[in-house]
């Protein structure tokens, strides 16, 4: 069973932050998914959770969207985030990387506070590490890799957390998952269940209908491989 682990927590850290990284240190896998990581097998993988604030007291959450021309997950979005490779010397410099590449982030400007509990997801066999940071020095980022990443946001918590912005969506399979519609991105699958389970830890969420179920094409919807996991995958 996979726990999260508080790694820092600096002297300034913003007091909107406290509350989360304090439930983050008991948080346990099944928190997020029912699925538990294999005890064997799986491809490492970590995605960087990036909290930070345009105005004090108003945190928001870094979140790329995919490349429609992507031949997986087209313009989905995410996490910056994907596969380890050799030499990353952990997930947090995997997760690191991963930004650097795909959005320009500066690994300075970002200080790690936290890793959550491991996550599995089947349909591609990764077993994904979220990396929780505070952007501490926040800097204009954008799509390096335009092929790969078509947009880069930050979404303000308080707009996530907006009743008006919260459904769940459909697969084709019939798998039902929560669901974000926010600035004209729908964040669904492994992204905003992590991101749904994190609201609730750091005392943001608000009470929301789940009633409304919006119809995910065929087209982008990869099958998840287990009613209640995570259909969608990180950046391989």
């Amino acid at each position: 069973m996979s726990q999260g682990r508080v790694l820092s927590r600096p002297d300034d850290l913003p007091s909107w932050f406290d509350p989360l990284l304090t439930r983050v240190a008991t948080c346990r896998t099944e928190d997020f998914t029912p699925l538990r990581p294999p005890a064997n097998g799986g491809r490492p993988s970590a995605v960087l959770v990036l909290l930070g604030e345009q105005t004090p007291g108003e945190p928001d959450l870094l979140i790329l969207q995919r490349a429609a021309t992507m031949r997986n997950h087209a313009g989905q979005p995410a996490f910056p985030g994907g596969g380890t490779d050799p030499e990353d010397a952990d997930a947090v410099a995997t997760a690191l990387r991963e930004a650097q590449e795909e959005v320009g982030l500066d690994p300075a400007g970002a200080e790690v506070l936290a890793l959550l509990p491991d996550l599995f997801i089947p349909v591609s066999s990764f077993v994904v590490t979220p990396v929780l940071a505070w952007w501490r020095r926040p800097h204009p980022v954008h799509p390096r890799q335009p092929a790969e990443v078509a947009h880069v946001a930050r979404l303000p918590i308080n707009e996530l957390v907006d009743p008006e912005n919260r459904i769940r969506v459909r697969h084709p399979s019939g798998w039902v998952g929560p669901a974000f519609q926010v600035r004209g991105l729908l964040v669904w699958g492994f992204t905003a269940g992590v991101i749904s389970a994190l609201l609730d830890m750091g005392g943001w969420s608000r009470p929301w209908q789940p009633g409304r179920i919006v119809e995910l094409p065929e087209a982008s919807a990869p099958v998840p491989a287990a009613r209640g996991g995570a259909p969608d995958e990180v950046l391989p």
